[in-house]
This record gives structure tokens, C-alpha cells and sequence, in this order.
């Protein structure tokens, strides 16, 4: 927990669910990368990014976020990955909250609900139903008991349209998966778009000069950071892009990976990375979206 005058920050961390389509190559079972859900919140009001997507993580979220007995006015997500909200039309009911996004991601929140039929209802159980509720806000600013909260858009990171949200008053960025601390990066959408567009975003994030950022995916005996969460996610960037060019095979990549970032979390992301990038390298001139799902399955 982090506070500045009347504002504060807790972060928490959703477990991660399991797979059950079959174990990773070396033969650890498929669990999802653990994703942090941030609560801002004043004296009597409180905002949430990015709730999470089974209907366990919104009872256990929602039972934390009760707990701090403040009004939840919005929620906002940083981008259109349904693991990042899938959870906000359930919370956004049971504490009469607005749900903001950017247009970009509201976009790409309806691209994650058409999926779900092919991706994300095969491997996880349990996910709620998911419309799309979020509005925009004008010139992408709330505010929280007076208290500017100001989302910035930043481009393809891990997917197209991503934001993140900067709390001037707190020196604080909710990340999502711009930046990642101590968890394996997805990169199956960044590699079609080139990683150079994901290093853009990073500079900009780098340039609101805050001095703690909470990333989406993260290892929570890490601390926040700034400094060494953007750096780390540089590196591995460009530790990626490098075997890419040396590995043969999306297995090969995967271990190498592993060999690098031994206590990194969330294989299962790895995994899913290596299928894709590997399946579209393979097969050329055909679809990509299908080897992007394909590496989840």
C-alpha cells in the first residue's frame, strides 16, 4: 500500500486459473500468468483497473475492494484482452460503477468477446458474461475526489490500443501489459506488429516520469519500481527478438526462454508466444490469427 495525502493505491493479485487442455514441454501444468488488479481510492470514493475474468477472481476481488469501504465510482481498462475485464460488467453491477475505456480498447474489447467461443471459453471455465459497457471520457481524464486520473494511450504493446493510467498525485502508473514485472511477456500479436512499436510505448510510459509502476502481470514479491520495471521489460524485448533469430523451433524457444528467465511466471504465456510466433513462421501466407489462438490451445 502506497498513499499521498488523501489518495492511495493497494494492488491485488488474482490467482492465475489453469488450463486444462495439457501440460506445458516440460511438463508443468498450464497455469495462467497471476494479474494484478489496482484499487485507487480517497476518503470516500475509489476506482479499479482492470478486474480480472473468471467469476472466482470477481468474487474474491469484489470481497477485497468491499472490504476497504469506499464507493466504487469506475472501472477502467487498460486494454482489450479479456483476462483484463472480462470481471467488470459483474463488479461494475454489484457496486453501481462506471466502466471507462479508451475507444481503441473498447474496440478491442469486443474483438475478445468474438473470441471467446474460439480461445478463451476452451481453456477457462468459469468466465462470466462479458457485454461491453465501457464508455470513453473526454480527453481521456477522470477524476478521483478531485484528483486527476489521466489515461495515456500508447500503442501496440502486447496487443493494439493499449493504455495505462497515470496518477500524477501518487507518482503512479497502471500499467497493464505495457510493462510487466517478474511474469513472461506475451508477445504472439507484438511480433506480427514488430516489437519496435512496444519499445515507442515504453519510452512514453518512461517519460510520464513516475516513480512506481504496477504491471498488469506481475511476481508479487516484487517491488514497483519504475526504474527496474521498465528496464527488465526492455530487456527481455530484446532478449526475445535475439532467440527468435537463434532457435529453431517453438519448443527450443520456449527452454531457452526458460534458461534466461528461470523464476519468471506464467510458462503458459511463454508457451502460447512460442506456438504463434513459430506456427506463423512455418506457415507462410496463411492466417496468422489462427496460429495466435492456436498457441492457447
Amino acid at each position: 500500500m502506497s498513499s499521498i495525502g488523501e489518495l492511495t493505491y493497494e494492488v491485488f493479485i488474482n490467482a492465475p486459473p489453469r488450463q486444462d487442455n495439457g501440460d506445458l514441454p516440460n511438463g508443468e501444468p498450464r497455469l495462467f500468468s497471476p494479474l494484478a488488479s489496482t484499487l485507487i481510492y480517497g476518503v470516500e470514493d475509489a476506482v479499479l483497473v482492470d478486474p480480472g475474468f473468471t467469476t472466482d477472481q470477481a468474487r474474491a476481488l469484489g470481497d477485497w475492494v468491499a472490504g476497504k469501504n469506499r464507493k466504487l465510482t469506475d472501472i477502467f481498462i487498460t486494454h482489450g484482452h479479456g483476462d483484463h475485464w472480462f470481471n467488470a460488467n459483474l463488479l461494475a453491477q454489484r457496486f453501481g460503477a462506471r466502466v471507462v475505456a479508451t475507444e481503441g480498447t473498447i474496440g478491442q474489447m469486443h474483438a475478445n468477446v468474438a473470441a471467446r467461443p474460439f480461445v478463451w471459453d476452451k481453456v477457462y471455465p468459469g468466465i462470466p458474461r462479458s457485454p461491453v459497457t465501457a464508455v470513453t471520457v473526454p480527453d481521456n481524464r477522470f477524476t478521483l475526489e478531485g484528483r486527476d486520473l489521466v489515461i495515456v494511450e500508447v500503442g501496440h504493446a502486447d496487443t493494439e490500443a493499449s493504455s495505462v493510467l497515470h496518477v500524477p498525485d501518487l507518482g503512479l502508473i497502471v500499467a497493464g501489459d505495457v510493462i510487466y514485472n517478474g511474469a513472461y511477456l506475451y508477445l504472439s500479436e507484438a511480433s506480427l506488429a514488430g516489437l519496435d512499436h512496444w519499445r515507442q510505448g515504453i519510452d512514453l510510459v518512461e517519460s510520464l516520469g513516475a516513480r512506481v509502476i504496477v504491471a498488469g502481470h506481475q511476481n508479487a514479491i516484487l517491488d514497483a519500481a519504475a526504474a527496474r520495471t521498465i528496464a527488465e521489460t526492455r530487456e527481455y524485448l530484446d532478449v526475445a527478438e535475439e532467440l527468435f533469430r537463434t532457435q529453431k523451433s517453438a519448443v527450443d524457444y520456449f527452454n531457452a526462454m526458460v534458461e534466461r528467465y528461470p523464476d519468471r511466471l506464467g510458462r503458459t504465456v511463454l508457451w502460447a508466444t512460442a506456438q504463434a510466433v513459430y506456427g506463423i513462421r512455418d506457415n507462410p501466407g496463411q492466417d496468422p490469427v489462427q496460429f495466435i489462438a492456436g498457441g492457447w490451445l
